[in-house]
C-alpha cells in the first residue's frame, strides 16, 4: 500500500494542475450560486409582502428548496469532472490495474446476498465503484446508501412518509478462496455492551440470524456478535489470528463494521455518516487535507485484503 509521504508527493506533482483548473470553476460556481440566491430571495421577499404572516412559514422552506435546486444545477457537471480527474487519478495512484466507475455501484441483489442486512431496501443507490485484483485477491467495493420507508396516518387521514437508513458507507467484497457450506455473519455487539449478560441472552433470541456462535476471544466478543448456521465452520473460519485482524481493522478504521462469509466471499460493510469522494464546493480544492481523506478512505477499503491477510491462501476451493 502507498504511504502518506508518497501521496503528498503525488499531490504536488500530479494533482495540482487539475485541481487548480477545477478551483477556478469552483469559484465561479460559488459566485453563480450566491447571485442566484440573491435574486431568488429578492423575489421571495416581494411575494412575502402579499402573503403576510404566512411568509414566516413559507419563506424558510422555499429558501431551502431554492438553495438545493440551485446548488445541484450548478455542481452536477463539476462533481462529475472532479471524480473523473481527481478520484480516478487517486485510484490509479494506489494501483494502476484497478477499474473505477464514478457512476457505478454494487447491485442491490449482491448487497442483500451478503446476509448482513435483513431489511429489504425501498430506496437504494450508490456510486464510486472500484474493482480489480489486489495481490491474488479479487476485490470490488462501492459507496452505498440503502433505506427503507415507513408511513403514518394521522386522525385526519393525512399520510406522512419517513425514510430510515439501513446502511450508508462502503461495502467491500473480496474472494476468500474457500467455498463455505454455511453462512457466518459478524455484527457489532451493541446489545452486550449496553445490557451485559442480559444483552447476550437477547442476542441468543435473534432467530432471523441463526445460531449465536460463542468464541474464545474476549476482546473480539466485546466488539462483535457472531451468527451462523454451521457452528463448526464458523469457528474454523474465525480463527484466533483472523479475529485479531478483525479487531485491529475495527480499531484502525474507527468505524462501525459488519462482516459476513457467504458462498466463497467475505463482505465487509464500513459505516460512514458522510458522503465519500465528493468535492467540497464552499472550500478550496488546493488544500491537501480533503485529498488525503479520499486517499485514506480508498486505502481503507482496499486494505481489507492485507489487513485480513486474504492473499495468504491457507485454504483451497473445493
Amino acid at each position: 500500500m502507498k504511504s502518506a509521504e508518497e501521496f503528498a508527493k503525488f499531490f504536488e506533482t500530479s494533482l495540482q494542475v487539475p485541481l487548480a483548473e477545477l478551483e477556478q470553476k469552483r469559484k465561479q460556481i460559488v459566485f453563480n450560486i450566491w447571485i442566484s440566491l440573491l435574486v431568488a430571495f429578492g423575489v421571495l421577499s416581494l411575494l412575502s409582502i402579499f402573503i403576510g404572516s404566512a411568509a414566516l412559514i413559507i419563506f424558510p422552506i422555499a429558501a431551502l428548496i431554492v438553495f438545493l435546486i440551485v446548488r445541484f444545477g450548478f455542481t452536477k457537471n463539476y462533481v462529475q469532472e472532479f471524480k473523473d480527474k481527481v478520484i480516478r487519478s487517486i485510484v490509479a495512484f494506489i494501483d494502476p490495474s484497478l477499474n473505477y466507475r464514478s457512476d457505478g455501484f454494487i447491485p442491490m441483489d449482491t448487497f442483500m446476498s451478503s446476509e448482513i442486512f435483513k431489511v429489504y431496501p425501498d430506496r437504494y443507490n450508490g456510486d464510486d465503484f472500484v474493482s480489480g485484483i489486489v495481490g491474488k485477491t479479487q476485490v470490488t467495493f462501492s459507496e452505498l446508501h440503502a433505506e427503507y420507508k415507513t408511513e403514518t396516518t394521522d386522525k385526519d387521514g393525512h399520510r406522512q412518509e419517513y425514510w430510515h437508513t439501513i446502511f450508508k458507507g462502503l461495502l467491500v467484497i473480496a474472494d476468500f478462496n474457500k467455498n463455505f457450506e454455511g453462512k457466518t455473519v459478524v455484527l457489532p455487539d451493541t446489545a452486550e455492551r449496553l445490557f451485559g449478560g442480559f444483552g447476550k441472552m437477547l442476542q441468543s433470541w435473534n432467530l432471523m440470524r441463526g445460531q449465536l456462535i460463542q468464541l474464545e476471544d474476549p476482546e473480539f466478543e466485546k466488539l462483535f456478535a457472531v451468527y451462523g448456521d454451521n457452528q463448526v465452520e464458523a469457528r474454523y473460519i474465525l480463527s484466533t489470528s483472523l479475529m485479531k485482524r478483525i479487531v485491529d481493522f475495527k480499531n484502525k478504521s474507527g468505524k462501525q463494521i459488519y462482516l459476513s462469509f457467504v458462498g466463497s466471499r467475505i463482505y465487509v460493510a464500513i459505516s460512514y455518516s458522510k458522503s465519500l469522494f465528493e468535492p467540497r464546493v464552499f472550500k478550496t480544492l488546493l488544500d491537501i487535507r480533503p485529498a488525503q481523506e479520499y486517499f485514506t478512505d480508498l486505502e481503507l477499503a482496499l486494505g481489507v485484503v492485507d489487513d485480513l491477510n486474504l492473499n495468504t491462501r491457507i485454504w483451497s476451493k473445493q
